[in-house]
C-alpha cells in the first residue's frame, strides 16, 4: 500500500527525470483519461455503452458507485476496487474500458463510511501530510470484517442488475490497497467469485491473524497478482509465500513482478503510470476473466 517509503521512491524518480512537473503531469495526466475514454476497439462500441452513478445499500449505509455495462444482453459482473485515493475519473475510464470488452462493471466508493466520490480532488498529493493522514485514516476502517461484508453487499446488488449475466462467475480486480480486497472479495463470496486481479496490491500477505493471503483456501477463485518491482524489492518473500499458499490450495495464479515499475504504475492518472506495463497488465487481466468467468 501507498505508504512513505512508496513516496521517497516516487520523488527519487521524478528526481531522474521519470516525472514532469505538477501543472505538466495533470495535463498529461487527463490525456491519458481521455485517451482511454476515446473511441477504440473493443467488442462494443462506444455509442453502445451505458454508464450510471448508482447508491448501493450496504449494511453500514449506502455507497456512491459508478456502474457501466453494455446497453444489450446479459454480461459477467465484475467488482472494480480503486487505490487508496478512491473513486475518480480514471478508475471510471477503466470500468469504461472493460464494459466495452463485454462486462457489467460496478466501480466502488470504498470510502461511503466517511465521504462521497471524489474523495480527493484532482490535484492531491499522497506526499502531502494532511491528504495522506486523511487517507489513511478512512483506509484503516476497511478491515477484513467490513470489506468482506462491503463484498457481499456490492456482490448482491450486481447480481440484481438485468445486465449481469448470474450464470457466469463475478470477477473483481483492485489496485493498491484493493489488492487485499479482491482477496477478501473472494473468501467473502467463494460461490461466485470466479477471478480475482490484484496491481501493485500493498499488503497480501502480513504476520497477522487476518493476512488476506490466509483467505487463499477459502475460494477457488483464479487470480493475478501483478506485482510493482520497487514493492518486490521490499517485500521479496512475498510472492514466494503466495505461490505456495496457491499451489496448496490447488488454485490456476499467475504471479508476475513487472520490471521498471513503481507502487502505482497502472492507474492512468499515476505520477508512476507506465503506459507499456500497464497495457501488459490489462492483458493479462482479460486473458483471466475470459478464461476463467464461466
Amino acid at each position: 500500500m501507498c505508504d512513505d517509503l512508496t513516496e521517497e521512491d516516487n520523488i527519487a524518480f521524478e528526481k531522474k527525470g521519470g516525472a514532469v512537473n505538477r501543472r505538466d503531469f495533470s495535463k498529461l495526466s487527463i490525456a491519458a483519461i481521455t485517451a482511454m475514454m476515446a473511441p477504440s476497439a473493443g467488442v462494443f462500441a462506444d455509442d453502445t455503452i451505458l454508464e450510471s452513478d448508482v447508491t448501493v445499500d450496504m449494511a453500514s449505509g449506502q455507497s456512491d458507485c459508478y456502474f457501466v455495462r453494455p446497453s444489450t444482453g446479459k454480461h459477467p459482473g465484475i467488482l472494480l476496487w480503486p487505490d487508496i485515493k478512491g473513486l475518480r475519473p480514471a478508475f471510471k475510464a477503466m470500468g469504461r474500458r472493460l464494459a466495452k470488452q463485454g462486462y457489467s462493471v460496478l466501480v466502488v466508493n470504498p470510502f461511503y463510511r466517511d465521504a462521497k466520490a471524489p474523495v480527493v480532488g484532482p490535484d492531491a498529493s499522497f506526499r502531502d501530510p494532511d491528504t495522506r493522514k486523511f487517507l489513511i485514516g478512512m483506509a484503516r476502517k476497511l478491515t477484513q470484517d467490513a470489506s468482506m461484508s462491503d463484498a457481499r453487499d456490492y456482490i448482491k446488488f450486481i447480481d440484481a442488475q438485468e445486465s449481469v449475466d448470474t450464470s457466469k462467475k463475478i470477477g473483481t480486480m483492485g489496485y493498491c490497497m484493493g489488492g487485499p480486497l479482491i482477496m477478501r472479495t473472494a473468501g467473502a463470496v467463494p460461490s461466485r467469485v470466479g477471478a480475482a486481479a490484484s496491481f501493485h496490491g500493498g499488503g497480501l500477505v502480513r504476520d497477522s491473524e487476518d493476512s488476506p493471503h490466509l483467505l487463499i483456501p477459502n475460494s477457488p477463485a483464479h487470480v493475478l497478482h501483478a506485482i510493482a518491482e520497487n514493492d518486490d524489492e521490499r517485500f521479496p518473500d512475498a510472492k514466494n509465500v503466495l505461490r505456495a499458499a496457491y499451489e496448496k490450495a490447488g488454485i490456476p495464479a499467475e504471479i508476475e513482478v513487472y520490471k521498471g515499475t513503481l507502487h502505482g504504475w497502472c492507474p492512468p492518472d499515476s505520477p508512476v503510470y507506465n503506459k507499456e506495463q500497464a497495457e501488459k497488465a490489462w492483458s493479462r487481466l482479460l486473458a483471466l476473466f475470459e478464461t476463467a468467468l464461466v
